[in-house]
C-alpha cells in the first residue's frame, strides 16, 4: 500500500481536502432507465428526499445524473436531461448541505445545472461528447471529473475491448487531461475516474483495480465507480444468471476497499450507510495512526 497523496479541491462554496479521508459520493439517478435504480427517483420531490436521506447517510458529495450511461442506453436530448436535472436541484438549494456534483456529457445542460447549485461538473465521456465542457469549468473555475468511457453507452460494451487496458485507459485520460488544460482548467482542479464497466470486459475491470497505481502516476486525485456494476453481477452469478443489482452489496465493499487502498481519493456509490463504515475501516488500514484514540485498545 502506497500513502495517498492529499490535494486541495476548491468549490464555490468551500476547500475540500483529498486524501485524509476517503470521502463518499453519493448517486442519484433521476432517469426511467438507469441500470441499478432506474425510475425510482423521477419525481422530483422523492428525488430530493432521497438526496437529503443520503446526505443524513453520510455521503460528502451527491452526483445527479439526468441521463442514463448503462450499457446500451440511448442518448437523452438535452431538454429531457434538463427537464429530470432542474426541478431536483431547485428542490434542493438551501436543503441539502453537501456539494452537488452534475453527471452530463453535455455544456449546455452542466451549465444550467452550475447556475442551479451545483458545484463540479462529472463528465462521463471525458470531454470526448462535447469538448466546450472544458471551457464551461474553466469560466466557472469548478472542478471537472474527467473519466475514461471506450466507446459510447449504446455499443461500449460490444466490443472489442482495448488489447492493454492499462494503455488505453491512461492514454485516454492524459489526452483528456491535456484537453482540460489547454482550454483553461487548473491543474488542481482536474479529477480522473478510470471508468469501471464504461467499455471494458469484466476481467478488465479488476485489472484496474489492481493497478490503480499506474493512475496515481498521472499526478491527480482519483474517483472510481464500482458500486453495484455488471462485472460484480457475473462474478457473483448463482444458476448461470448475474446476481441482481440490490444483490452486489458485498461485492461493492470488495471493491471500495481494494480501491481505497489503491489510493483513490472519492468513491462513487449507491449504498451510502454501508460504504460509509467500509471506507472509515478501509482508510484505518491505509494508516493506523489515524485511527481513533476513542477506539478501546483490546478491541
Amino acid at each position: 500500500m502506497t500513502k495517498r497523496k492529499q490535494f486541495r479541491l476548491k468549490l464555490r462554496s468551500e476547500t475540500l481536502v483529498l486524501g485524509e479521508r476517503t470521502l463518499i459520493m453519493g448517486v442519484l439517478n433521476v432517469t426511467p432507465d438507469s441500470f441499478s435504480d432506474g425510475g425510482k427517483y423521477q419525481q422530483p420531490e422523492i428525488a430530493v428526499e432521497h438526496a437529503l436521506r443520503l446526505e443524513t447517510a453520510g455521503a460528502d458529495l451527491l452526483d445527479i445524473g439526468g441521463e442514463s450511461t448503462r450499457p446500451g442506453a440511448e442518448e437523452t436530448s438535452d431538454s429531457e436531461e434538463l427537464d429530470r436535472l432542474l426541478p431536483v436541484l431547485e428542490g434542493l438549494r438551501g436543503r441539502l448541505k453537501i456539494p452537488v456534483s452534475v453527471d452530463t456529457r453535455r455544456s449546455a445542460v452542466a451549465e444550467l445545472a452550475l447556475r442551479g447549485g451545483a458545484q463540479i461538473i462529472n463528465d462521463v465521456s471525458g470531454l470526448r461528447s462535447d469538448a466546450r465542457m472544458a471551457e464551461l469549468a474553466a469560466k466557472h473555475g469548478v472542478p471537472l471529473i474527467l473519466m475514461h468511457m471506450r466507446g459510447a453507452p449504446r455499443t461500449m460494451q460490444r466490443g472489442p475491448f482495448a488489447r492493454d487496458v492499462l494503455r488505453d485507459v491512461a492514454g485516454g485520460l492524459r489526452v483528456a487531461v491535456a484537453q482540460a488544460r489547454k482550454a483553461g482548467v487548473r491543474q488542481s482542479q482536474i479529477i480522473l475516474d478510470p471508468g469501471i464497466g464504461f467499455g471494458k470486459s469484466h476481467a478488465q475491470n479488476y485489472e484496474l483495480i489492481e493497478k490503480l497505481s499506474v493512475f496515481r502516476e498521472l499526478g491527480y486525485p482519483l474517483l472510481i465507480g464500482t458500486s453495484r456494476k455488471g462485472f460484480l453481477g457475473a462474478t457473483l452469478a448463482r444458476d448461470g444468471q448475474p446476481a441482481p443489482p440490490e444483490e452486489r452489496l458485498w461485492g461493492t465493499a470488495a471493491t471500495v476497499t481494494a480501491s481505497i487502498l489503491g489510493g483513490v481519493h472519492i468513491v462513487r456509490v449507491h449504498d451510502v450507510v454501508e460504504m460509509v463504515e467500509v471506507a472509515r475501516v478501509a482508510d484505518c488500514i491505509l494508516n493506523p495512526r489515524k485511527v481513533p484514540k476513542s477506539f478501546h485498545p483490546a478491541g
